[in-house]
């Protein structure tokens, strides 16, 4: 199983690498002992050493008082080292929830409400979005096109890798009349969050990242993580790969910048800080009861990409049911990462599991059903407990 230690953040971790830097060597007391744990340790070994598994994999899962580790392959090609649980990642449609979780805090202390609307909060926006709600922009309902999608986004992207547009300037991409009419609809989009960022940020009458770090980083004590405007980690991070055959994968870590994705994909974490997040988040910590009952409502709808077991959308939150129970979170994926957080309702069951590559469906069909199959093992080692 390889050697188990316990870092200054009282994380133990368990890894198929003999040597883990900054980590003090401490008895193993009974970590990754379980079936569960063995299991997802097994998982995790095969995933690295297919042809086309990533170079590195990480999961934190949480059922006491302290989280834990398992990991397979590398971070850093280059060096070899570990994934590190302080080690920055980007967070890809993570960053979904946190725009949830500043939205559902604001709605609490009075600033918004749930049916308030795009054209209220946000008049200078497209005409046809001004009756959508802020609920349906979290539960993906809205009928807004997602901005990402348009061809001149990308070229604009393109154009531009590490210098983003304003936030503002984003919608603009998406085509101006809705797909469907607003409440009858599933239909995932990236333009959602950037508008529930955009009225965060409107109400607080302050930058959207500011208002995160009031709302969300310093209520559940988050110290690894920002949302950036460009590309920049803080050293050290997990570099994030993609395939490039046939030479070795390329380092993408470093190559567009967070802004291009800003409230729906840019925020940047660690893996102990995602682990305190959604058990916050799920448990309710950043709102009032009335709010988080209709947070909780869920409808179809998958997220992407798609979580573990039967997915269901809730309001900037998925309901993942398993077949060891359910779950809340978000999953996500951006160049060079692949993100899935889930905790139980109670805050008391979490799990966070992060890939340095892009691993979706669509892309990698082959592969994929065997990271799903990752998620579930680490929803039940959280159950089971570790």
């Amino acid at each position: 199983m390889g050697s188990t230690r316990r870092s200054s953040f009282r994380l133990v971790l368990v890894t198929s690498l003999a040597v883990v830097s900054l980590l003090l060597v401490v008895p193993a007391s009974g970590a990754a002992t379980s079936k569960a744990d063995a299991a997802l340790q097994r998982a995790l070994d095969a995933f690295v050493k297919r042809p086309d598994g990533p170079n590195g994999i990480s999961v934190v899962v949480q059922s006491g008082a302290e989280p834990v580790q398992f990991t397979a392959g590398v971070g850093d090609v280059a060096t070899k080292a570990p994934w590190a649980v302080a080690d920055e990642m980007r967070m890809a449609s993570v960053a979904k929830a946190f725009s949830g979780a500043a939205a559902v805090s604001a709605v609490a202390d009075g600033k918004l409400t749930l049916d308030s609307t795009v054209g209220e909060i946000l008049p200078a926006q497209k005409a046809a979005w001004a009756k959508v709600t802020l609920a349906q922009l979290l539960q993906h309902t809205s009928g807004i096109p997602d901005f990402s999608k348009n061809p001149a986004f990308g070229e604009a992207v393109g154009a531009s890798l590490t210098v983003p547009q304003p936030p503002d300037q984003l919608p603009s991409y998406a085509a101006d009349e809705l797909l469907f009419p607003s409440g009858t609809k599933y239909a995932y989009s990236n333009t959602d969050n950037i508008l529930v960022g955009l009225m965060v940020a409107a109400v607080d009458a302050t930058p959207y990242e500011q208002s995160l770090m009031t709302r969300v980083y310093q209520p559940l004590s988050l110290t690894g993580t920002s949302l950036p405007a460009g590309p920049e980690l803080a050293t050290p991070f997990t570099h994030g790969y993609a395939p490039d055959p046939p030479n070795a994968d390329e380092d993408v870590s470093l190559v567009l910048a967070a802004g291009w994705s800003w409230a729906s994909g840019g925020v940047v974490s660690t893996p102990q800080d995602a682990n305190l997040f959604v058990r916050g988040y799920a448990s309710g910590q950043l709102t009032d009861a009335a709010t988080l009952k209709q947070q909780f409502t869920f409808r179809p709808g998958k997220s992407e990409p798609t979580g573990p077991g039967t997915n269901s959308a809730g309001l900037g939150i998925f309901r993942y049911q398993t077949s060891c129970g359910t779950v809340y979170g978000h999953t996500g994926n951006t160049l060079g990462y692949t993100q899935f957080i889930a905790s139980t309702k109670d805050g008391k069951h979490s799990t966070v599991v992060s890939i340095n590559s892009q691993i979706t469906p669509e892309r990698n069909p082959k592969i994929f059903p065997a990271l799903r199959k990752i998620y579930g093992l680490a929803v039940c080692a959280a159950q089971q407990g570790s």
